[in-house]
């Protein structure tokens, strides 16, 4: 495993660990800054969950993207892409000279994908700050009794945020509602970076 990922897992599993040994007291210290912000009083507790969850996924999205290179990772998923094709399309035609080229080549592929897995695990810490905070300030918002409300309807039923199934309901809910906003904001972000990307890469051809 190279270096960079190991460092970017081990720094991800401290801030892990540091917010749920101090869950209550981080919730508590963003409760001053959240609670006024997008509490509602406690009253709306489904609406703090959906802009806390817009928060949460925003900002990691927006960090993930700027620390990475969209126009490179779009590139070496394409040209990934077209090599499993090729080998594929090799194997049926069972087309022993292109199969041995490109099994040759397979070592610089499996470096280009651990490159890329690489610098995206040096990202996950610092967006592991911004979730696991965001998590433990919503446990306290719905635990200590911040919230008035805690049954909410939802298309299938009557759910007790604060009951739990496999998970507490809470957080199926506030995953649910992250996962759409993660994808939304996820693709205007990385638009914006290809549009701003492809027209400095034509200025510096024209320049």
């Amino acid at each position: 495993m190279p270096k960079g990922m190991m460092t970017g897992m081990l720094m991800m599993l401290a801030v892990m660990m540091v917010v749920m040994l101090f869950r209550d007291q981080i919730g508590f210290a963003l409760n001053f800054v959240f609670y006024p912000l997008i509490g509602f009083g406690g009253s709306v507790p489904v609406v703090t969950l959906m802009i806390a969850g817009a928060v949460m996924i925003g900002l990691s999205t927006v960090i993930r993207t700027f620390m990475s290179d969209p126009v490179e990772q779009a590139r070496n998923q394409q040209y990934q892409s077209e090599f499993n094709k090729e080998l594929r399309q090799a194997r049926i035609e069972n087309n022993m000279y292109k199969m041995k080229k490109l099994t040759d080549q397979q070592p610089e592929m499996m470096a280009r994908s651990m490159k890329q897995s690489s610098d995206m695990m040096k990202v996950m810490p610092i967006t592991m700050a911004i979730i696991m905070p965001l998590y433990a300030w919503v446990n306290y918002f719905l635990v200590h009794g911040e919230a008035m409300l805690t049954t909410v309807n939802i298309p299938w039923g009557t759910v007790d945020l604060l009951q739990s199934t496999a998970l507490p309901h809470w957080i199926l809910i506030y995953t649910l509602i992250s996962i759409p906003l993660g994808q939304l904001i996820g693709r205007m972000v990385k638009y914006y970076m290809f549009r701003k990307r492809l027209k400095e890469i034509e200025g510096s051809e024209f320049s």
